[in-house]
């Protein structure tokens, strides 16, 4: 049998693969429950369409259904599909002991976040299980991508829509970004964490605003850089790699 052209087509997309994926998508962190009229009417499919898909992703675990107050909710099968997501990103096996280093010298939250193509995704947290205060941050939670400190080091690093504008290139210059206005009396500062040539992550340091130094000189911005740039290396990241002919 010969092999398949490369200018044959691309299969086509499965219409039934890609609308329970669309289903599926619209259940988020601020949404997490949703009836059929809501799912209906986000689709824009017809109310018999989207009870036929609601029912097959309920039998296969991916959808649960609360018939006491009638709505949709993510099954429990996608805890698992999750759970075995995050142990394929190598990165969050590799950024542990960077990660555990980080909190015993700073003694604050340490988050890792990756860009799920909209925002900001927490898939890994270290904290000093043994302050009395603790700043918690869920692992799963999507960051505001226009605010919180993470989503300023994508916009800025990550090379898209102006690279983040002139704040973008304030970041650049400092390596880092900080925000205080996500979450009232919490404060993040964030860098970039690259894999190769691509930027993978965002490290942040998160605690109170008291507590949490935002001047790029400080001692705990110079951690969190001198941190994630081991991490980089870790993972083939070469800065500014000398080019032929150039002075050593």
């Amino acid at each position: 049998m010969s092999a398949r052209s490369a200018a044959d087509p691309a299969p086509p997309i499965n219409q039934s693969v890609e609308r329970a994926a669309a289903m599926l998508a619209e259940f988020t962190v601020d949404d997490p429950e949703l009836t059929l009229a809501q799912l209906t009417s986000r689709l824009g499919t017809s109310r018999a369409t989207t009870h036929r898909y609601a029912m097959a992703l309920r039998r296969v675990g991916l959808l649960r259904y609360d018939r006491a107050r009638a709505v949709y909710t993510l099954g429990p099968r996608i805890v698992e599909l999750a759970t075995s997501a995050l142990a394929g990103l190598r990165i969050i096996k590799v950024a542990g002991p960077y990660m555990e280093r980080l909190v015993g010298d700073v003694n604050e939250t340490v988050v890792l976040s990756i860009w799920d193509g909209e925002a900001p995704v927490v898939v890994r947290v270290d904290d000093n299980t043994d302050r009395l205060v603790r700043i918690n941050v869920r692992t799963g939670s999507r960051l505001p991508p226009e605010t919180s400190a993470q989503g300023k080091i994508f916009a800025a690093f990550g090379g898209g829509n102006g690279s983040g504008g002139e704040e973008g290139a304030a970041i650049r210059r400092a390596g880092m970004s900080s925000n205080a206005m996500v979450v009232e009396g919490i404060c993040a500062i964030a860098v970039p964490v690259f894999q190769g040539e691509e930027l993978v992550a965002a490290m942040a340091i998160v605690g109170t605003t008291a507590s949490v130094q935002t001047d790029p000189g400080a001692a705990m911005c110079r951690d969190l850089r001198a941190t994630a740039a081991a991490l980089s290396t870790e993972l083939g990241f070469v800065p500014n790699p000398p080019t032929e002919g150039s002075e050593r």
